[in-house]
């Protein structure tokens, strides 16, 4: 059986703490289509009150770090979300940064007391990464923010 996407985004009833706190780390690079995903991920934050604050790191390789950085200088939030865009190009570099971020994301999950939210698109063209800003393939930063909220509740268990 499949589940609908009005499930996946479905935020109510979710249990969170009063001081509940996300920082999102995002990147400059394309810029153009992380700014509608942090949007969408702030507005879904909003929507549920919780506080939040955004880094921005210069790419995606920079993601894991800038985490593990914020965490280890006594900054503390209920969850990270990891927002960025890579895009193919003609050269292996995208292999690279797309296995260095996705690593070192799962080892922050694994490593950290709170969750890490891979919000990456990972495409071969802009249009790729358009559809998943509000196009076909629904809104990958609302769906980011959700899985947070949901990390959030199930950490909280």
């Amino acid at each position: 059986m499949a589940i609908s996407t009005s499930e996946i985004f479905n935020t109510e009833g979710i249990q969170l703490p009063k001081d509940a706190f996300v920082v999102i780390v995002k990147t400059a690079w394309n810029a153009a289509q992380v700014d509608e995903l942090t949007k969408a991920a702030v507005q879904t934050l909003k929507s549920k009150s919780v506080d939040y604050e955004v880094i921005e790191v210069p790419g995606a390789f920079e993601i894991p770090f800038a985490i593990q950085n914020c965490w280890n200088k006594g900054k503390k939030p209920h969850a990270f979300i990891a927002l960025g865009c890579v895009i193919r190009g003609g050269t292996p570099h995208f292999e690279y940064v797309c296995r260095a971020v996705t690593d070192g994301i799962s080892q922050l999950n694994l490593m950290l007391p709170v969750p890490t939210i891979f919000g990456i698109l990972t495409v071969d063209n802009i249009r790729q990464a358009n559809e998943r800003i509000g196009g076909e393939h629904g809104h990958k930063g609302t769906e980011a923010a959700v899985t947070a909220l949901k990390m959030i509740e199930i950490s909280l268990q």
